[in-house]
């Protein structure tokens, strides 16, 4: 068996169909009716493949424009097994936390001397509006430039699967209650550690944004481990 017959022994029909599509550089996927000609699958079998194709990501379904190959995402399928397992309480976000934390930590420096001076004048940015929300009155938690800020840092690795799996950790953070927080100040020290880490990222001193970055991953430590008392957004 060759590596394609490998790589496509545990695909069904469908997914072999689209995959197969992919290196030819269609976008575009035929009707199922005209699929299970080629295929010589029932409509109705190839209309569960494409569901289960739909929900891991790979294609989209819109009434007039038809079936579509999307661009290839680790995360939906990451999303879809790390919610069925919260839900089943089969393991715990803390251990995908955990997951995340030494994720970053292998990548930081590869992912930092990878940044454009563009990329990281948008650290910068992110900091300030951070900055600005946690000063209004009352206070707005910067939720959203936290995600981004963490995002744009391993940007550049070109590595689906890293994003992939760091993307699910975002979009899993606020469902379990990650977004409320004890006190004002936590974040506040986060968004510092944030800010000297761009500082050192500016400056190339690669070294001290990574202790940095692994200082402010332990102040997790400091919170409750279920929903914290107060929520400020």
């Amino acid at each position: 068996m060759d590596f394609n017959q490998l790589e496509y022994s545990n695909l069904s029909a469908f997914l072999q169909y689209i995959a197969a599509a992919s290196d030819q550089g269609e976008d575009r996927i035929p009707p199922l009716s005209e699929l299970s000609k080629r295929l010589g699958i029932s409509v109705a079998t190839l209309r569960e493949q494409l569901e289960i194709a739909r929900i891991m990501g790979f294609v989209e379904v819109k009434p007039k424009a038809g079936i579509r190959k999307t661009a290839y995402s680790f995360k939906p399928a990451v999303v879809t097994s790390l919610s069925y397992a919260l839900a089943s309480e089969a393991a715990p976000f803390e251990q995908y936390a955990n997951l995340r934390k030494h994720l970053e930590a292998s990548y930081f420096i590869e992912a930092v001397k990878a940044l454009t001076p563009g990329d990281v004048d948008e650290l910068e940015a992110l900091v300030r509006r951070a900055e600005d929300k946690l000063k209004r009155n009352p206070v707005t938690l910067p939720t959203t430039e936290h995600r981004e800020f963490h995002l744009l840092v391993y940007k550049r690795l070109g590595n689906k699967f890293v994003i992939g799996l760091l993307e699910a950790y975002w979009d899993l953070y606020k469902a379990v209650g990650y977004e409320l927080y004890p006190d004002v100040n936590y974040v506040s020290n986060i968004w510092q550690y944030h800010k000297k880490m761009v500082e050192q990222i500016k400056s190339r001193s690669y070294d001290q944004a990574f202790q940095n970055l692994l200082e402010h991953m332990e102040l997790i430590k400091q919170r409750e481990k279920r929903i914290p008392r107060q929520s400020f957004e």
